[in-house]
């Protein structure tokens, strides 16, 4: 495994809907709450990953967790890229201690890990009790060399998703277990919406809106953020046609329940063992497989 320098710089706020008066913030996880809110994950990958995750104690030794000034007062979480022990390279997976049922959930991200291979970011939600019986939502994932953001649903039998009401392309529909866990995946058509290219433009804002009839994610460059997150009233009634939209052939609430806000990097894996060739990442390291 070669060298990878991975981080996020990032502010997270959780809103709810209130009826006619909108949605307002339960929730801010700003710099100086942030990593209070979340508990580490320090278990064997589940994934299958070459990673240890580790600590609080030990991440704050190793810099690879903190916060900065430099972007707009945002925390990050990183991974350590000088060493990697026999069990894997130290990074961190963190899960938020509160769990949620509904809700907007706005990450404004400056930077994440780039567009590398071997890498596996991702900030998603999960469910509690065995996987996947209370659901997971991929807001932000990619392997390797990846440009575009995937945006995954998992559930139990009985969930699918239309091809229609949302800008990206759906790679599958079915959201149940069948077909290797694949999921109901839709990928993005923005080339600049994950890894390097993200970083490029200086990064933006993901929000994802679950509610009893819809799961929606939106996302915009910085340059492009709409006022009234600005503002601090976010109407996604005004934002248009989502990225990504699981709905129509599933129950969101029998399906989505009691989910916390995951964050973490690991390296091949499952998923990203799988696209080692396919994403070109065998032709140029010269490497036949991930590990």
């Amino acid at each position: 495994m070669r060298s990878i320098l991975a981080a996020r710089l990032f502010a997270i706020a959780l809103l709810i809907h209130l009826g006619i008066a909108g949605y307002v913030l339960t929730e801010d996880f700003s710099q100086d709450t942030f990593f209070g809110n979340f508990t580490p994950f320090t278990e064997t990958d589940p994934t299958n990953g070459f990673v240890k995750y580790v600590g609080y104690d030990t991440a704050s030794e190793g810099k690879i967790i903190g916060s900065t000034s430099n972007f707009r007062d945002a925390s990050y979480l990183g991974v350590n890229y000088n060493e990697a022990t026999s069990t894997g390279r130290p990074s961190m997976r963190i899960s938020s201690n509160k769990k949620f049922n509904h809700g907007l959930f706005i990450i404004d991200l400056s930077h994440m890990p780039a567009s590398t291979c071997g890498s596996w970011p991702a900030f998603w939600l999960l469910g509690s009790g065995t996987w996947p019986e209370n659901g997971e939502i991929d807001i932000i994932e990619g392997v390797h060399m990846e440009p575009k953001n995937q945006m995954t649903a998992h559930t139990s039998e009985g969930c699918s998703i239309s091809k229609s009401g949302y800008s990206g392309v759906a790679e599958t529909t079915s959201c149940g277990p069948s077909d290797d866990n694949k999921g109901c995946a839709i990928k993005s058509k923005d080339s600049e919406s994950f890894g390097t290219g993200f970083n490029t433009r200086g990064g933006g804002v993901y929000a994802t809106e679950w509610t009893s009839q819809a799961i929606s994610i939106w996302f915009w460059p910085r340059s492009s953020i709409p006022a009234d997150i600005h503002g601090g009233k976010p109407n996604p009634s005004t934002w248009g046609t989502p990225a990504a939209r699981f709905a129509d052939g599933c129950n969101i609430d029998k399906h989505f329940k009691d989910m916390q806000i995951i964050f973490d990097t690991t390296f091949c894996g499952d998923w990203a063992g799988k696209k080692w060739e396919e994403s070109g990442c065998q032709k140029s390291t010269g490497e036949a497989t991930c590990e």
